[in-house]
C-alpha cells in the first residue's frame, strides 16, 4: 500500500492549465497516481497508509527561489522555517558572483569578509570543503529544503586573478576556465556574477564571454546581477543579451529590476528588448521579488576603485582621511558605480543589520536618520559604521517603483526570487514573504497575475530554466515536491516592522513526499539534498 493520498485537492499542476478536483496518491518520495474528480465520478478511490483531507486547500508543485542567499544558513539553522513556511522546496545559490565554493584557504577567508553581510561571518560553520562537489557533498548530508548552486565568477577570479582591477592573464583566464568547468562537472547549474562587487565586477566582456562558453558547454546558464540597476540599466540589460549570444549561453537576468528615479515607468522599455531578443532566437529567463526596496551591504554601493585589492584594502581605505573624502565625493556628488551610477541619497539607505551588537541603534533607522541624531553629515555616519563594523552592515535601499515591479512580474519569462538575506536584525520582508506575498497580495487582492499564471511561474518555468525533468509540475513520475495552501487566505506574515514573522494560509509542505510543513509547523524532517545540473548528452 502506497504512503500517502491527498484527497479531494484542488490541484494547480504548475502548466498553467486550469485548476482541477483530484486524489494524489504519494510513494517513495515520488508522485505514483492522480485520479481526477474521483469523488464526483463515484470510481474506486486509491488508499494509502495515510489519508489527507485538502478539501478547499491548493495543491501546487513546491515553489523553487530562483534566487536566494542560504548558502549557509541552509548549514547553519536546519529549521530554516524562513524559507520552508513559504512552500519554498528548491533554493538556488551561488548568487551574484560571490559564495564559498571554489576556494583556497586564501580565498575563503576573504570572501568570508566580503560577504559576511549577507550570510554572517561564518564562526559557527565547519568549512571542511575547498570545491564545488564538496560542498554540494556538505549539503547532501541533510538540510531543510532542496539548493542548487552556480559558480560564483567573483569567486573565482578571486582565486585565479585576485582582487585586483585589471585584466585577467591568458593562464588567469586559463585557470578560470577550469574552475568554471570542474564546478560544472561537480553539479552546478551554471555560472553568477555580481558586476556591481568586487572582484567580479573587473572582468571584460570578453573573459566573461569565454567562461559563458564554459557553461553553455554543460548545459547551464549563466545568471548576471549585472552593471547597473540604476542609470545605466537599460546599456547593462544589453550587454548581457548580447553576451551571452556570442558566448551561446541561456541567459537568467537576476533580481530584473529598474529601481532608482531615472528608471521609473521604464518597465516596458526593458520589456520590449527582451522581446526583441527572444524572438530572434535567444534563451532568456529573469527572476523578481514582489516589492519595491532593494537589499545588499552597505559596502556595495562605494565606489569600485575604493574596493579594489579586497576587504583590508577598502578597510584602509575608509580609514584615510583623504581617500575616504574622494569617496564621499564619488558617492555623493559623481554617482558610484557601486551605487548604479547615481548619487546616493542618504534618505533612502536603512540599515537592516550590522554584526557588532553595539552598533544596534542604527538598525532601522536611515543613515540620513542617524545622521541626525548624532549631529554630523551622513556620509561621516556612513564611513564610521563601516570601519566599526568591518563593513559588515547591511542596508535596506527604497529605490524601486511598484509600477516596473507589477509590469516584469506578467512577463511570459518571469520566475520567482527572493534575494532574501537572512541576517541582520531587520532583514527585509522579501526572505520570509516573497512567495506568499505573490499569491495573497498580487493574485488574490490585485489579480495582476491568476492563480494559475502566478504557479506557473514560481514552479515549472524555474525547473524548466534548472533543466530537471521531474520537478515543477503535478505530474505522476515526478519528484513529490509539494505545497498545500489556502488560496482564501495564502500571505506573507513578513513586514518591514516584523521582517521575520511566518506566512500564514500555508499548512503543508512536502520535500521528497516528507512532510517539512505539517499542520501549519515545521517538522524535524531533513529531506533536501544537493540538486545537481547534468550535463547534455
Amino acid at each position: 500500500m502506497e504512503e500517502l493520498v491527498i484527497r479531494d485537492a484542488d490541484v494547480v499542476d504548475g502548466s498553467g492549465a486550469d485548476v482541477y478536483r483530484a486524489d494524489v496518491v504519494i510513494d517513495g518520495g515520488r508522485i505514483v497516481g492522480i485520479v481526477k474528480e474521483a469523488a464526483a465520478a463515484g470510481c474506486q478511490r486509491p488508499r494509502a497508509r495515510r489519508e489527507l483531507d485538502a478539501e478547499g486547500l491548493v495543491l501546487s508543485p513546491g515553489f523553487v527561489d530562483m534566487h536566494a542567499h542560504s548558502d549557509l544558513a541552509l548549514l547553519r539553522d536546519p529549521d530554516h522555517s524562513a524559507k520552508a513556511a513559504q512552500g519554498v522546496t528548491l533554493e538556488v545559490i551561488g548568487q551574484d558572483g560571490l559564495s564559498y565554493a571554489p576556494v583556497d584557504d586564501r580565498t575563503l577567508g576573504e570572501v568570508r569578509r566580503a560577504i559576511a553581510g549577507w550570510n554572517g561571518p561564518g564562526d559557527d560553520i565547519d568549512f571542511d570543503w575547498r570545491t564545488v562537489g564538496e560542498y554540494l557533498d556538505r549539503l547532501d548530508r541533510g538540510i531543510a529544503v532542496n539548493a542548487a548552486y552556480l559558480i560564483p565568477q567573483g569567486t573565482v577570479r578571486a582565486l585565479a586573478v585576485g582582487w585586483e582591477d585589471r585584466p585577467a592573464t591568458p593562464r588567469e583566464l586559463e585557470r578560470m576556465r577550469q574552475l568554471v568547468a570542474e564546478g560544472m562537472e561537480q553539479g552546478a547549474v551554471g555560472m553568477s556574477s555580481g558586476l556591481t562587487y568586487t572582484p567580479g565586477m573587473y572582468a571584460r566582456d570578453a573573459e566573461l564571454t569565454e567562461l559563458c562558453r564554459v557553461v553553455a558547454s554543460y548545459g547551464g546558464y549563466y545568471c548576471p546581477h549585472h552593471r547597473s540597476y540604476g542609470a545605466g540599466a537599460l546599456e547593462a540589460y544589453r550587454e548581457m543579451v548580447a553576451l551571452t549570444r556570442e558566448a551561446g549561453c541561456a541567459l537568467h537576468l537576476a533580481h530584473a529590476t529598474m529601481n532608482f528615479g531615472v528608471n521609473k515607468g521604464r518597465a516596458p522599455e526593458l520589456l520590449a528588448l527582451l522581446d526583441r531578443a527572444l524572438a530572434d532566437g535567444a534563451d532568456i529567463s529573469l527572476d523578481t521579488y514582489p516589492y519595491t526596496p532593494g537589499c545588499t551591504t552597505l559596502a556595495a554601493v562605494l565606489p569600485s576603485w575604493a574596493s579594489e585589492g579586497g576587504p583590508e584594502k577598502t578597510l584602509g581605505r575608509l580609514a584615510d582621511d583623504a581617500t575616504a573624502e574622494r569617496i564621499r565625493h564619488h558617492l555623493e556628488v559623481v554617482g558610484s558605480d557601486g551605487c548604479h551610477g547615481v548619487p546616493v541619497e542618504w534618505d533612502t539607505i536603512e540599515i537592516s543589520g550590522v554584526n557588532d551588537p553595539a552598533l544596534a541603534p542604527f538598525v532601522g533607522r536611515t543613515v540620513e536618520e542617524s545622521a541626525a541624531l548624532r549631529g554630523e553629515e551622513p556620509w561621516v555616519t556612513a564611513r564610521g559604521l563601516l570601519l566599526a563594523d568591518r563593513l559588515a552592515p547591511t542596508i535596506l535601499q527604497h529605490v524601486g517603483h511598484e509600477e516596473n515591479v507589477r509590469e516584469i512580474m506578467r512577463h511570459r519569462v518571469h520566475t520567482g526570487g527572493s534575494d532574501g538575506i537572512l541576517q541582520g536584525a531587520k532583514p527585509h520582508p522579501r526572505a520570509y514573504g516573497t512567495f506568499p506575498h505573490y499569491l495573497g497580495h498580487y493574485v488574490r487582492e490585485l489579480g495582476v497575475l491568476t492563480l494559475e499564471e502566478c504557479v506557473a511561474h514560481l514552479t515549472s518555468r524555474p525547473a524548466a530554466r534548472l533543466r530537471l525533468p521531474d520537478r515543477g509540475l503535478v505530474r505522476e513520475g515526478y519528484v513529490a515536491d509539494l505545497v498545500l495552501f489556502d488560496p482564501a487566505t495564502v500571505a506573507a506574515g513578513s513586514t518591514f516592522a516584523a521582517p521575520r514573522t511566518l506566512p500564514t494560509g500555508i499548512p503543508y509542505v512536502l520535500v521528497d513526499g516528507r512532510f517539512v510543513i505539517e499542520d501549519g509547523r515545521r517538522t524535524d524532517v531533513l529531506a533536501g539534498r544537493a540538486v545537481r545540473g547534468t550535463p547534455p548528452a
